[in-house]
Parts: C-alpha cells; structure tokens; sequence
C-alpha cells in the first residue's frame, strides 16, 4: 500500500540497517585476518573485506537507485498488470511450524544440538597442520607419479629436503667450519644424507642440503626440523659459524605452526569485535554471547568432520580422496574467517525480526515464532545456495579445494540448520524474558540503533494520506 518511494525509503531504513550490521561482522572477520600475521592472509582478508563494503554500499545506494528508475520491478507480473500490491499470509509457513516445535521442547533440541556438534569436533583435538603437496595429487596426474617414484627410489624425504644456509662470514677456516656444520647436522637422527656444500664467489656463504627419512608432511620431519634448531646454539658455539634451516619444508612447517599459534588470538579479536556489535544491535547481553557460542560450536563440528576424513581417512574415499595426512595449514583460519561472517549474518537476520516483534510487545516466545515466519526462509535459502556452492569444490580433483569446499559446507550446514534454526531458538525459548536483558548502566552508554525503524514507521504513516484507513503491510507483518 505504499507509494514506491515510501516503500524504498522504508526498507533501506529498516533491512538496510540489518545489511550494514551484517556486513559489518563481515568485514570484521575478513579484516582480522591481519592479526595472523602472514601477509598473503592480510592481503586477501583486505580485499575480501572492500569486496564486502562494495557490495553493502551498492544494496544501499544503487539498488534504491534502480528501483527510483523502475519503481514496479520489485512486483510480480500479476501484481503489475492489477495495479495492486499482492497479499500474502503467511501467518503458518514452514518457519512458524519449525519454531513452535522447537519451542515445545526447547530443552531436548537443546542437549540433542550441543551434543550433536559437539561429538564431531571432538576429532578437531588432533588436528594437525601441513601443507599437501604432490603426494595429494590423484595418482592419475604426472606430478603424483614423480613423486612416488622418486619416494621409492630414494627414499620418502627426497621430496622435501632441507636447505641449510651457514654464514661464516668473519671467521677464519670457513671451509672447515661449514664441512663440520654438514657433519653434526648429518650425524642427526631422521637424517639420511647431506649434500656437498656450495660456497659463494667470497668463500663466506655456503649452501648444503639434508635429506630426512621421512616424507615433507610427516610429523618426525616437523620433530627433526625442531630438533635441528635446537641443536643449533650448540653447533654454532663449537663451529663459530651460523646456520639456518629453510626451504619449502621448513617454510610449511612454519607456516602450519604460525598459524595454529594465531588461531586462538584471531578467535578472540573476531569474536570479540563481533559481539560488541551484536550488542548495539540487539542491545541484549545474552544473545550476543549465544551467537559467539554458538558459532564456535559449529567451527569446531566442522574442523573435526574434516579432520575425521582428510586426516584420519573415514569416508575419504566416498570424497575422491586418495591421499590423507595433515590438513591444509590456512584451512582453519579460511574455515573461521569465512563462516563467521555467514554465521553472524544468519544470527542478525533471524534474531533482529524477533528482537522487533519483542520491542513492539510481543512475548518470547511469540517474538521467537514472528521472526522464524519472516526470516527463516531467507536463512534457509541463503545457507542452501552456499552449501550448494561450496560442496561444487568437493568434486575438483585437487585434494586442498577439495578439503576446503568439504569443510565451508559442512560448517554452513551445521551453523544454519543446527545452531541458528535450532539451538537459537531452544535458547531463547528457556531464557525467556531474560534473553533480552541489558544492564542500566550498559543501556545507558550504548548508542542506540533504530534497526526495528520504530522513527520511520511512524512518520510515513501520518504523511500518506492514501494510508489512513488502512493496513500497512509492516503492521501486518506485526500480528
């Protein structure tokens, strides 16, 4: 019943708000990525993150633009060709069925959804990273074939030896210094050979590799890395030279234990920032906390399918998975970045519909059955279009986007249909009416944010005269 322009201005005032919020807690997860602080990880979390604020800008700005243009394309064809808005009850959907269930028995869905996730993360405890390389590949490809004749013939370590770089530079009897380098460190057990040192043009600098009896992902090459750096102050006291350990294995092996130390640090500054956001947006202590929980629950459900099957080798070979071994070392850090933000724009999408029937006086549990009528398809369909797209990576023979794809979908299946359509729910359903509970101080230091548009609602029904009279389809949305 609104004129266009009412309408738009309407919808950006209200959704707009929930696509600023959501985007926000985005742009927060992409952003902290920075905190890892591997610089291809900042670098893609950037521009993923102005990827987000482009597009957020574009549903508030360009979108309203169109519609200014071709104000009726947002109608269906009927509704275009009659000249009037069509009306739709959708008072017993899907949603509204869903949630009365749930709210019947909150505490059983409770106990059966935490239980549920928490029985597969229970595999994330022995997660170990790596980075998969040749030996991932389908036996069908070149590079998977090298690799395993080269590991038969010379042994598994010949596919990722390690480079060592001494500096003698100062030191007197170089040569002599780096031979004993080579020999202590050949002398390693899990060595099987080193290789003749190479010196530079000045006779200072010199260049060797070892071999390890152990394939580049195996967790003894990682111990006899560590065990070679250990040694090091000893060998550089006796020798007068320095040394380091590098190349392309210990550079993985680094790689993996950077980002496994940064893991619980980028959790906290995510989830943090995110639940001072919920906070303006619910103005509520407890819901913000429930979506933090309830979002790690579902992360930590999918790191454990995925270490259950890439890792441990359950159900690998229904996934086309020849291989198995440490997972892929950015895969949490993708995992937690990626479906925070999906998660909290699930949780602000379905929540912020029941915090407004809420403020408009409804109860609870009637607020909790208001918002899954109006919000629980559009959760729905988003989360299935993801999985959709996501579980596309599982059929790529590359085993990392296979692993990745596999653990994107599971994550989303779990948040959207475990945790926001079910343990939600069953959480605010036992809360009651302290699920909204803000403390006085708190309330009183918090700006407030109309996301329910309780200003805008008002004032264009007192301007349109054509609505006296009237039902607006807001108020409808009401009862």
């Amino acid at each position: 019943g609104r004129a266009p322009q009412e309408a738009v201005g309407l919808a950006v005032g209200t959704a707009g708000s929930a696509v600023v919020f959501a985007g926000l807690t985005v742009v927060i997860a992409l952003a902290g990525l920075a905190v890892v602080g591997v610089p291809m990880l900042t670098k893609m979390g950037l521009a993923a993150a102005g990827a987000v604020v482009v597009a957020v800008l574009i549903a508030l700005t360009l979108v309203p633009a169109f519609l200014g243009f071709w104000p009726n394309a947002v109608l269906t064809r009927r509704a275009r060709k009659g000249g009037q808005a069509e009306e739709q009850d959708t008072r017993n959907n899907g949603g509204t069925r869903w949630a009365r269930f749930v709210l019947r028995r909150p505490l059983p869905v409770l106990l059966l959804g935490v239980a549920g996730l928490g029985t597969l993360a229970l595999p994330a405890m022995d997660l170990q990273l790596g980075n998969p390389g040749d030996e991932a590949k389908p036996t069908s490809t070149t590079e998977r074939r090298a690799y395993d004749a080269l590991a038969e013939a010379f042994g598994p370590g010949f596919n990722g030896p390690l480079t060592i770089v001494v500096d003698a530079k100062g030191t007197a009897g170089a040569k002599s210094a780096v031979e004993s380098v080579a020999q202590r460190i050949g002398g390693t057990e899990g060595v099987v050979s080193v290789s003749s040192p190479r010196f530079n043009k000045a006779g200072d600098t010199a260049v060797f590799q070892a071999v390890p009896s152990t394939a580049p992902t195996d967790e003894k090459t990682k111990d006899l890395v560590t065990s070679i750096r250990n040694d090091r102050p000893a060998i550089e006291s006796r020798t007068g030279v320095t040394f380091a350990v590098t190349g392309t294995t210990a550079v993985d092996i680094d790689i993996a234990e950077k980002v496994q130390s940064a893991l619980v640090p980028y959790l906290i500054v995510v989830v943090g920032l995110a639940v001072v956001l919920l906070l303006l947006v619910f103005r509520s202590l407890l819901v913000p906390l429930k979506a933090a929980l309830g979002y790690l629950l579902s992360v930590l459900a999918s790191l454990g399918v995925v270490v259950l099957v890439f890792q441990q080798g359950h159900g690998a070979e229904l996934l086309g998975a020849e291989h198995t071994g440490p997972i892929m070392s950015l895969m949490p850090i993708f995992l937690v970045g990626i479906v925070f933000g999906l998660a909290m724009d699930y949780e602000v999408f379905l929540v912020s519909r029941m915090r407004e029937a809420y403020v408009h006086g409804e109860s609870p549990h009637q607020a909790v059955i208001s918002g899954f009528r109006h919000s629980a398809r559009v959760v729905v369909a988003a989360a299935l279009i993801m999985v959709a797209v996501f579980a596309g990576f599982i059929g790529e023979s590359d085993s990392m986007i296979k692993m990745i794809g596999f653990g994107l979908a599971s994550a989303i299946l779990f948040d959207a249909f475990v945790v926001r359509m079910a343990i939600v729910p069953a959480v605010l359903a036992l809360l009651g009416h302290r699920a909204w509970w803000l403390p006085g101080r708190l309330d009183r230091l918090l700006p407030r944010v109309d996301v329910e548009g309780e200003a805008l609602d008002q004032r264009p029904a007192a301007a349109d005269p054509r609505s006296a009279g009237t039902t607006t389809g807001r108020e409808v949305s009401r009862t």
